[in-house]
């Protein structure tokens, strides 16, 4: 019986972040309550962690075509600002009609961009420091904002990594190509010669749209 054909190793990995090589300590709702309670805003965490997913289903996509500099940070902040209004309005009763004072959706980006809410998954140091040393090129294609390169460097993956595209910057989100051929692009690759290793079937979706074998993890 015939056996199908094995494809060549890459010459680059292209990685997820979130919820691939990084994740939270603990819920959204958490920090999210945490935050809120200094501002006099009582919410369940419980609460806010049922809410947040559908309402990030629901939102446009994190990405600012044409947008750089102050305008681009101006622009995620806003964005992340509806979501976070959005989630405490979708968690019910006095919330619903309750205005967040001005200052809570801005505490709560810069309070996502500090590191020590964020850990590196065990299996990931270990694999991407081999995979470095064999001179195998590693990059990450997130969808996420430029926070992301601080919180990298924070949590020492940055200096394992050649190129770090986020959505926001990219101008597309995945499932999108746009943000794997920007990265294939930079890095001067075809995609037959680079995998991707995500956690979300928009990242498998957007992978093979490029032409990128895609590697999908689950973890619990």
């Amino acid at each position: 019986m015939s056996q199908p054909p094995i494809k060549a190793a890459p010459a680059a990995l292209l990685l997820d972040a979130m919820g691939t090589l990084i994740g939270l300590r603990r819920s959204v709702g958490h920090t999210y309550a945490d935050v809120a309670r200094q501002h006099g805003v009582i919410v369940d965490p419980t609460a806010i962690d049922r809410a947040l997913p559908a309402v990030l289903r629901l939102a446009s996509p994190l990405a600012f075509p044409g947008l750089e500099g102050s305008e681009l940070l101006a622009a995620e902040r806003q964005w992340w600002a509806r979501r976070i209004e959005d989630t405490f309005r979708a968690t019910g009763g006095n919330l619903a009609e309750f205005e967040l004072p001005p200052r809570l959706s801005l505490e709560l980006f810069d309070r996502f961009a500090e590191s020590d809410l964020w850990q590196v998954y065990p299996d990931v140091i270990g694999p991407m420091g081999r995979w470095h040393r064999a001179g195998l090129r590693l990059a990450v294609v997130s969808n996420f904002d430029q926070r992301l390169h601080g919180l990298l460097e924070a949590l020492g993956l940055a200096d394992l990594l050649e190129l770090v595209v986020v959505s926001s910057a990219a101008g597309a989100a995945k499932p999108s190509p746009q943000p794997f051929q920007l990265a294939l692009d930079s890095l001067g690759l075809e995609p037959e010669q680079a995998w991707h290793v995500g956690d979300s079937p928009e990242d498998v979706a957007g992978a093979r749209a490029a032409g990128i074998t895609c590697l999908r993890i689950q973890r619990h």
